[in-house]
């Protein structure tokens, strides 16, 4: 079958969906699932027909050739239009890939201070900011549901819920390590440090799409410590839970109300094993084989936040912008994230 048969094809699969769409539906899943599948097709419909309109004019503009007095124009258009279909045939492909059906998921956001001490949390401190930043900037919302705060500054590790549309699909490829070169302000003699943070990006787990069993679930009280307020040493409200066959533990002490914080917690479990089922499949899928963009692994560098030059170097796809200060405050990350998702879906259009 070739690329016009597809587009065909598709449109025809486009019709059968919108029929469906006009009639009944006894079960409401089933209307769901129709109704997605043919939102989903839409972009590509329109795509096809942008594509079988262009290939259409150019045919057009070939046969317009024969004449002499209209040569020079219908030239024009025929070479404007040959230029185009592969550019659209490119951005149907793309519309085409298999999506991954996290992407539209909201997110919790992990960060933990990495290599060097005082330095490595107060640089935590500085990306959870920028990802807060960033969060405002999309109309998304940021709510902190546990954190540990370093004495210097910063945090040990602080964790995140970012809600909104999409969030996980952009945030996807932040999950590594994220490594700064800079000179701490206790650095009398003006030496440049290099620290770490790591960072892990999870897609928010409803009920749907993991089951957890109380039975496997051991869930601990205990007095909350740090900073918080007065209410700290007085109300067993601090909550641990260990999902005993994975030994997957959370734990949340932000909120007062114990109640809360077993609701936090468990949203950080739901996250944290919904994830790790993401990864099995996918690595069960690619043949244990790790991409090149966004495996995931904590232990990879990849990315290198340099003061002193006003640098940001993404090591995965090459890309150096020398804006740091706008990607701090959340402005040029978009700049950074565009980049990786393009060369994933490159990826992946090499690898059908």
């Amino acid at each position: 079958m070739n690329f016009k048969e597809k587009l065909l094809q598709l449109k025809d699969k486009y019709k059968e969906l919108e029929n469906q769409l006009m009639g009944t539906f006894e079960d409401p899943k089933e209307m769901a699932k129709i109704s997605k599948e043919y939102s989903d097709l839409k972009p590509v419909i329109e795509l096809s027909n942008l594509y079988l309109k262009t290939e259409n004019d150019m045919i057009q503009a070939e046969e317009m050739m024969k004449d002499s007095s209209l040569k020079e124009i219908a030239e024009s258009e025929f070479y404007e239009c040959k230029e185009k279909l592969p550019e659209i045939e490119n951005q149907i492909k793309i519309a085409l890939l298999p999506k991954d059906e996290a992407d539209d998921k909201s997110a919790i956001l992990e960060i933990r201070a990495g290599t060097g001490g005082d330095e490595a949390a107060i640089f935590a401190g500085d990306l959870f900011n920028m990802y807060k930043a960033y969060s405002e900037l999309k109309g998304w919302k940021l709510e902190v549901l546990n954190y540990h705060e370093n004495e210097a500054g910063g945090f040990k590790e602080i964790i995140s819920n970012i809600s909104g549309k999409g969030v996980f699909g952009r945030l996807k490829f932040e999950s590594g390590a994220h490594r700064v070169q800079r000179v701490p302000e206790t650095e009398s003699a003006g030496r440049v440090h290099t620290s770490a943070a790591t960072v892990a990006v999870m897609p928010e787990a409803e009920d749907v799409d993991i089951e957890i069993l109380d039975k496997d679930l051991r869930i601990d009280t205990y007095r909350a410590s740090g900073a918080g307020g007065q209410h700290v040493n007085k109300t067993d409200s601090a909550i641990r839970i260990t999902h005993i066959p994975t030994n997957t533990v959370v734990q949340c002490q932000d909120e007062r109300s114990q109640f809360k914080n077993k609701d936090r917690a468990m949203k950080m479990l739901r996250a944290k094993l919904y994830e790790a089922q993401r990864q099995k499949l996918d690595e069960e899928r690619a043949g244990m084989r790790k991409s090149q963009v966004g495996t995931g692994d904590r232990s990879d560098k990849i990315r290198t936040y340099n003061y002193p030059q006003n640098r940001v170097t993404d090591h995965r796809v090459n890309l150096t912008l020398y804006k740091l200060d706008y990607v701090m405050v959340g402005e040029a990350l978009d700049e950074i994230i565009d980049k990786l998702i393009t060369e994933d879906q490159i990826q992946k259009l090499s690898e059908l």
